[in-house]
């Protein structure tokens, strides 16, 4: 069993710099898109309540963008993960929540797996491909 464990520890690094790269790949395409069409996210923002859209809009895009770069790169990964599983948590509670659409009911669940697999990077850490690692930084 000690084998077996060994020889999938070799693995963990590479598993995490995928896991990185697939959540970084989701905010920087959700960043690009909405500031794509800036006046269309805000629209909906506007549809959601929430306040000042003009300027939610924007910044909500902004964290979007940073936190997946650093995610991506593997920079205050601990940091980044945690702020992206409240933010997606937060977005759940906010624009998901009509649970008799099953697409809403779907989004909303999405949002929760997405911040289980932040708190995972949060509690493991970048691995050595990233540059919290090549900066001898483990937390925060």
């Amino acid at each position: 069993m000690a084998n077996i464990e060994k020889r999938l520890s070799a693995f963990n690094d590479v598993a995490l710099l995928i896991g990185r790269i697939l959540i970084a790949l989701l905010f920087l395409i959700a960043a690009y898109n909405k500031l794509k069409g800036l006046g269309g996210s805000t629209a909906y923002f506007t549809k959601l309540g929430v306040p000042a859209p003009s300027i939610a809009a924007p910044v909500v895009a902004a964290f979007e963008l940073i936190a997946g770069i650093m995610v991506l790169a593997g920079y205050k990964t601990r940091c980044a993960a945690l702020a992206i599983a409240v933010f997606v948590v937060t977005a759940a509670l906010l624009a998901h929540t009509n649970f008799a659409d099953a697409n809403q009911l779907n989004h909303f669940t999405k949002n929760l797996a997405i911040a289980g697999g932040c708190l995972a990077l949060f509690v493991s850490g970048a691995g050595a491909f990233s540059m919290d690692a090549k900066m001898g930084r483990s937390w925060f």
